[in-house]
């Protein structure tokens, strides 16, 4: 799907999975599960989940949407601040508002949704979650950036990298630090309370999905422990959280198409959405 978006201030792209007889029934409404990529990748954002893994063959007999809206390069999910000026990109805004109105108006999707994300996808997937208390019924993140703040460093490099003012997403981590802790999953926390977790991340050492030789992962290293910190904010402020800390495992997709795999029983359920056959 392209559609033209005041958001971005220019296209922006999803595909989706349609369920089951999706045709035949004309008037039904469906659950609707949004899958968020990570960063960085050379390929479309949108097409990452279906080249990378078998979601397609995972979701095939779930009676529920499946969205997979790109979020750029290096969007974070957010809408950028811009100096205080704003304006685009504003990705938040792209995909709760431009996007979900086109899925539930055109697509048929309905009030029941869930969202899932890999790394900043992860990230992406529970800041929308706590910043919109009662949009999603369900989150899952696989090894996602679950304290930006602690991770303020490293999310300006990426920015510095990819050519962009690394101040343009969410200001300076000191003089705008109210924004910071706006968009930051460990902060916001305690507005989970109603929604069911799935946390999920691996140490970085090699583990069984990766190939022989594999070298330790730095990236999966840094994010472990601060998931292990967002897993224990979260039970300390009464979220149901399901935590898959599963020691050796690098930052690498067959991680992520299993923790998909585990964690779909959950977001469909809470979704109600049900296996056809």
């Amino acid at each position: 799907m392209t559609l033209d978006s005041p958001a971005l201030g220019t296209a922006g792209h999803a595909r989706i999975l349609l369920p089951p007889n999706f045709a035949a029934w004309r008037t039904r409404r469906w659950p609707t599960l949004y899958l968020l990529h990570g960063c960085c990748e050379p390929i479309p954002g949108w097409t990452e989940w279906t080249v990378h893994t078998d979601v397609e063959r995972q979701t095939a007999r779930y009676d529920a949407l499946v969205v997979m809206p790109d979020g750029g390069t290096h969007g974070f999910y957010s809408d950028w601040w811009n100096g205080g000026r704003h304006g685009a990109p504003a990705w938040e805004r792209f995909h709760l508002t431009e996007l979900r109105q086109l899925v539930e108006l055109g697509l048929r999707g309905g009030p029941q949704r869930a969202i899932a994300g890999l790394s900043m996808g992860g990230f992406g997937a529970l800041s929308y979650a706590a910043r919109h208390p009662g949009a999603f019924r369900a989150v899952a993140s696989f090894s996602g950036l679950a304290d930006s703040v602690s991770g303020a460093q490293n999310v300006l490099a990426v920015l510095e990298a990819f050519g962009a003012d690394p101040t343009a997403l969410w200001g300076d981590p000191v003089a705008q630090a109210r924004i910071w802790r706006r968009h930051n999953p460990y902060d916001l926390a305690a507005r989970l309370r109603s929604t069911p977790l799935y946390i999920s991340a691996g140490n970085g050492t090699p583990g069984p999905l990766d190939p022989p030789g594999q070298e330790a992962d730095p990236l999966e290293s840094w994010i472990d422990p601060m998931n292990r910190r967002f897993v224990d904010q979260a039970r300390a402020h009464g979220v149901r959280v399901t935590a898959n800390l599963y020691g050796p495992g690098t930052h690498t997709w067959p991680y992520w198409e299993r923790e998909l795999r585990r964690s779909l029983p959950m977001l469909m359920g809470a979704v109600g959405a049900h296996r056809a056959g």
